[in-house]
């Protein structure tokens, strides 16, 4: 029996709220922890809704700096999104203007790479089947976001319980996924060696960025693989 798309996304996307559930607890517990009521941690999963980001400000706000260094912090974070909705918008141009909006609300890394691969499968991404995907992860993380700030010093650390190695293994996964494509290597160990370098000198969040910008960098200077090719003369 065929499913809809709508459910079909949402299956798709039910492994990753496995994995991210844990830390959507974690930043509940954390708010919470530094001031915040639990309405008040929901609301900011349910309008900022990017976990890392969340955790950075939540440090931040705890701290006397001033607000414009917490909104650099967040946008070094998130600055990998420009480039996403960049990438991910041939397969979702025929949205409609409200629907693009929303989708790239919930635009995470597994929904771009997930739709990203699908879309380069030949498949239709669909609006119902991008929604599906994206609802799945969004209002779990809100309701758990809850639950931490509830029942944070109940539950603790979810590194006590040996989880919070999931969502580093399923970030693993999604970039394996992209491992048939040209330069695949050279790319991912420049911008791990960059990334974690940038860590040690620049710190964090920012050595996400400047690992990101060194792959992007090498994969402008690298000569295209022939299938690459193909693809770009035959979308002329």
């Amino acid at each position: 029996m065929s499913r809809s798309p709508f459910v079909e996304g949402a299956l798709k996307a039910l492994p990753v709220i496995i994995s991210a559930g844990p830390f959507a607890v974690l930043f509940g517990a954390v708010a919470v922890a530094n001031g915040q009521t639990v309405a008040e941690a929901a609301l900011m999963s349910a309008t900022v809704y990017a976990g890392a980001s969340q955790l950075v400000g939540i440090e931040l706000f705890g701290q006397a700096v001033p607000m414009w260094v917490v909104v650099l912090s967040i946008l070094a974070v998130n600055f990998r999104h420009i480039l996403y909705s960049a990438a991910l918008t041939p397969f979702i141009d025929h949205f409609t203007l409200p629907q693009k909006l929303l989708s790239f609300f919930l635009l995470t890394d597994p929904q771009f790479a997930e739709a990203v691969a699908r879309g380069e499968s030949g498949k239709e991404v669909s609006f119902p089947w991008y929604f599906g995907f994206g609802a799945m992860i969004y209002v779990p993380w809100v309701a758990m976001s809850a639950l931490g700030g509830a029942l944070g010093s109940v539950i603790g650390n979810p590194a006590d319980y040996g989880i919070d190695v999931l969502l580093p293994i399923y970030f693993l996964g999604l970039v394996l996924g992209f491992r048939k494509r040209g330069n695949f290597l050279p790319i991912v160990a420049v911008s791990a060696v960059v990334s974690v370098a940038a860590q040690h000198v620049v710190g964090a969040p920012w050595h996400i960025s400047i690992g990101a910008v060194a792959g992007i960098v090498l994969a402008a200077l690298l000569p295209l693989s022939p299938s690459e090719k193909s693809a770009e003369e035959a979308s002329r």
